[in-house]
């Protein structure tokens, strides 16, 4: 089996970041990409940003979709101050649930599901959680709901569950293949997880160092 490098595992926090300056856009101005509106209540629309380069590779990722799917855009970029919230919340209900747990095993397990802010891709505008949708906007069933935690969807959430069925494999499949040929990576924990340019993507691609650090929203 193919080992899984979690967020938390020091050779991602050891890449260097040579910083580009490109700037974050909002996706919602690009009417070839499906924006979905379950993040719409975040008032100042941070979600919707990426970095350019991102956006790019894309809209380049959906060329490379059969006919009749298209890419379903739910969440961009993160403030590191939210991030920070989302991760401490989820580590304290792992403590809850593992008193026995040391701060290691508890800050391995949390980076599964959300990333130790101070490396995390979508803080940086990097990374973007997407799906696939059919031709009416519909979203496809990838087997698991977007966003499902390794405790509720039991594992299924990662990328290579063996647990999905036929279709919904299938469907990985072609969202893989789309956003790989255009130079994302995955984080193999979450189906929905891509990213380009962070840290994480450096240490899977090879590159020397990540060309977008973190990032506060202007």
């Amino acid at each position: 089996m193919t080992e899984i490098v979690l967020m938390s595992d020091p050779r991602v926090a050891s890449v260097p970041v040579q910083e580009c300056g490109e700037p974050l856009v909002d996706v919602r101005r690009d009417a070839s990409l499906l924006v979905d509106q379950r993040k719409w209540e975040d008032s100042a629309g941070a979600f919707a940003y990426l970095r350019e380069g991102v956006l790019n590779r894309l809209r380049a990722a959906q060329a490379e979709l059969p006919r009749g799917m298209r890419l379903l855009f739910v969440e961009g970029y993160r403030p590191p101050a939210l991030q920070r919230r989302y991760f401490e919340e989820y580590a304290d209900g792992l403590r809850a649930e593992h008193p026995e747990w040391s701060a290691d095993q508890v800050r391995s397990a949390a980076s599964r599901y959300v990333s130790p802010p101070e490396i995390a891709p979508h803080s940086a505008g990097a990374a973007v959680d997407l799906t696939l949708a059919d031709a009416e906007g519909r979203e496809l069933d990838l087997g698991t709901r977007m966003n499902a935690s390794p405790e509720e969807s039991a594992g299924a959430c990662y990328t290579q569950a063996d647990t999905i069925t036929a279709e919904a494999r299938e469907h990985r499949d072609i969202l893989g293949a789309a956003l790989t040929s255009a130079g994302l990576v995955n984080y193999p924990t979450e189906w929905w997880h891509w990213s380009y340019g962070d840290r994480y993507w450096a240490l899977e691609s090879g590159a020397i160092a990540a060309c977008y650090g973190p990032k506060e929203l202007d």
